[in-house]
């Protein structure tokens, strides 16, 4: 306990007030040092009844309730303001607390602020419509009404990003959020929540907690008063999410993993496709949920990528997320590495070939080395299971249909990449995977105006984008009677 008075400590923030722990403070670890760094405090059920309250009293009455569009998008606009302000700082509070790279940290932080930009922009932008209905006494009109509360439930990987996602076109629509942090590495986003507080946004409006699931994200996903449920995650607790749901009749989004392919055609320009490869496996430590790791190569350039790749390999640095020359930094938590070495066992043992790395680093802290799997078939341990970590798994084929069969050939669809110098190829292919993003001599590649989303155990989500906003809306219809004469027979249906 001595300890934990010398670390920074982060605060919930519920009903407009940052408020310490009802249960235990939990400690944050450093990746890049396997010690503390920071305490942070935890909810208990009554916390999450706390922020419903405040969510739909603000939605019923006072400030929020009566806020105009064009208020509400000034807000957004000025939170977008705070946080390219303290994007340095925000940074390094995530850096420290998941392991990622400071340089992306930093730079994701800066650019998420346009996401707020994009849906301040479209909040007075939400109408309605005139019907032209087929009865000549009626005038019926549409309106677009917040859906109420949601519950915005966020992973540690790329939290701000994911967090725009949700938080901004929910604000611009009028909703009340309570902001669910991972507790695995909760702290930036518990930093975030004072620039929410200074950006003036009403009591209530946002609350942002953590916990572990019996005393946070169960009372909040079951609780009668959530409206709309947006998770972003891993399939087992999406299906936990989708029972709970069951309690509220919450509209309920799902963006989930992947296991995304990178096809690489015979004519393919080497040295984009390795730089798309190593983007898409080694940026972020393979920590993301669009992570390209199962490289579909065409055979006849199989062996030139591989040396490609082993060159460019050997010139990345793994080290400290903070140095500004590392390249890949640790992984966030031990059991991600336990996980990737089961699999690589499981691999080996099914006859696929390690070409280069393949085990941990020999430093403190949670590094794995980049590294290259070498499957003779698509039935590879690597080439299943989704390890966030730095580890691509490489086939081969002679033809493009083999190719978008082994690209389809997942349980996940979220993100695909293709490289090919052959336009109508890469419209061909891209229109038969099934991915709900497809990068062409690209990848890794993001916008607030470019839907994000996927197909299958990838979730049926679609944040960012002028349709998200949609998401967040209840389409409302009035009937009025323009009639001088009363109304007809009570009895039958007009």
């Amino acid at each position: 306990m001595s300890q934990s008075k010398k670390l920074p400590h982060y605060s919930m923030y519920i009903n407009g007030e940052f408020v310490d722990a009802t249960k235990n403070k939990l400690f944050s670890i450093n990746p890049h040092t396997g010690a503390p760094w920071a305490t942070f405090a935890t909810s208990k059920a009554k916390d999450i009844e706390t922020a419903v309250v405040a969510a739909r009293r603000s939605l019923d009455r006072g400030m929020w309730a009566e806020m105009l569009p064009t208020s509400r998008g000034k807000l957004l606009f000025k939170l977008a303001d705070l946080i390219e302000e303290h994007s340095a700082l925000i940074g390094e509070i995530e850096t420290n607390d998941s392991g990622k790279l400071l340089a992306e940290t930093v730079i994701q932080t800066k650019y998420v602020a346009d996401y707020y930009r994009y849906y301040a922009g479209l909040a007075d932008k939400i109408e309605g419509a005139t019907l032209p209905i087929d009865k000549p006494d009626m005038h019926v009109f549409t309106t677009n009404e917040p859906i109420g509360i949601v519950a915005a439930v966020v992973p540690w990987n790329a939290q701000m990003f994911l967090t725009a996602t949700k938080l901004a076109p929910a604000l611009a629509a009028g909703c009340a959020v309570i902001l669910k942090a991972s507790e695995i590495a909760p702290c930036a986003l518990l930093y975030f929540a004072k620039l929410i507080h200074a950006a003036g946004f009403p009591k209530g409006v946002v609350s942002v907690v953590t916990g572990d699931a019996s005393d946070c994200a169960i009372p909040l996903t079951t609780h009668p008063d959530i409206d709309r449920i947006a998770f972003t995650g891993g399939p087992d607790t999406a299906k936990q999410i989708i029972i709970n749901s069951a309690e509220n009749f919450a509209v309920t989004t799902l963006e989930l993993g992947g296991k995304s392919p990178i096809l690489v055609f015979e004519d393919a320009n080497i040295e984009s496709a390795v730089n798309g490869i190593i983007a898409g496996n080694y940026g972020a430590s393979g920590q993301s949920c669009v992570a390209g790791s199962r490289v579909i190569v065409h055979r006849t350039i199989k062996q030139k990528l591989i040396a490609k790749l082993i060159e460019k390999v050997n010139l990345i640095n793994v080290g400290s997320p903070t140095n500004a020359k590392t390249h890949v930094g640790p992984l966030c938590t031990e059991q991600q590495i336990t996980l990737i070495e089961t699999t690589l066992e499981d691999a080996k043992l099914q006859g696929a070939k390690i070409l280069f790395g393949g085990k941990r680093k020999d430093v403190e802290g949670y590094y794995f080395e980049p590294t290259l799997v070498d499957c003779h078939d698509d039935s590879i341990a690597t080439l299943k299971v989704e390890m966030f970590g730095p580890v691509m798994s490489m086939l081969s084929f002679n033809e493009e249909q083999e190719a978008i069969d082994l690209a389809n050939n997942t349980d996940y669809g979220l993100g695909s990449g293709v490289f090919t110098e052959n336009l109508a190829r890469a419209h061909r292919v891209s229109k038969k995977i099934r991915a709900g993003i497809c990068w062409i001599n690209s990848y890794r590649a993001i916008s607030p105006i470019a839907p994000f989303g996927g197909y299958k155990r990838s979730g049926y989500a679609r944040e960012a984008g002028l349709q998200a906003i949609n998401d967040y809306l209840r389409t409302k219809t009035t009937w009025i009677n323009v009639s001088s004469e009363p109304m007809a027979n009570p009895f039958v249906m007009r």
